[in-house]
């Protein structure tokens, strides 16, 4: 069993916001077992913007399994994720992902999908299903303290915000015992003309576009 909490200047879902840019605090709690399967929940607070407004409250529920192919290298991941908001229980919606992983000298590299199937809490979008594509690199600076880490991902489905839009972060983290403290630098390419152009409803393309700009974000996190 293994968990974490801590602090965030603001939290942000595959490059929006969904804190309207202000402070949230979050938790996470899993156990695996030595077979691949596990389980886990996370949980962060919201505040609400005209943009996003997801009930004050989200709580994922996942578990799926994990395990190395053969002499590979590579380490796959695939479950069920679970996305629920108790504000706001019409957002609630599920997708299935998938990953793949492997060390590559100094750099973890990792590449994944998720996917939300059709499903009632997607009847409202045009598109009503979803599909989220992303990679990561990350390792530690030799020598030093510190670990860089990216992302790169790309919506596109359901949960378009004003376009098919590609999301990105770029940080630094160190720990201390077993507190992490992170600095990323968190966006996407949802341009001011993207938001004025295709804004949600009741929404200002400047209001849109606040919550996708790209911003500094700091965490500071204790594992147990």
């Amino acid at each position: 069993m293994t968990g974490s909490a801590g602090v965030i200047s603001q939290y942000r879902f595959r490059g929006i916001s969904q804190s309207n840019n202000l402070p949230a605090v979050q938790a996470a709690l899993t156990v695996s077992h030595s077979s691949g399967f596990y389980v886990s929940t996370w949980g962060s607070s919201a505040s609400a913007s005209p943009a996003v407004n997801i009930g004050g409250t989200e709580i994922d529920v996942y578990g799926g399994f994990t395990h190395g192919i053969a002499n590979s290298g590579v380490t796959f991941d695939v479950g069920l994720y679970g996305y629920i908001y108790p504000g706001a229980p019409g957002l609630n919606f599920y997708e299935v992902y998938g990953s793949l992983s492997k060390t590559l000298g100094p750099v973890n590299a990792k590449a994944g999908i998720n996917f939300a199937p059709h499903q009632k809490n997607l009847d409202v979008y045009a598109t009503r299903t979803d599909t989220y594509v992303y990679g990561e690199l990350s390792g530690a600076i030799p020598n030093t303290p510190f670990t860089i880490h990216t992302h790169l991902g790309h919506t596109g489905g359901a949960f378009n915000y004003t376009k098919e839009y590609i999301d990105y972060t770029a940080g630094v983290s160190t720990t201390w015992k077993n507190l992490t403290l992170d600095f990323s630098v968190v966006g996407t390419n949802v341009s001011r003309s993207d938001a004025a152009a295709n804004p949600f409803a009741g929404v200002s393309g400047e209001q849109m576009y606040r919550a996708g700009k790209t911003v500094g974000v700091v965490s500071l996190m204790a594992t147990f």
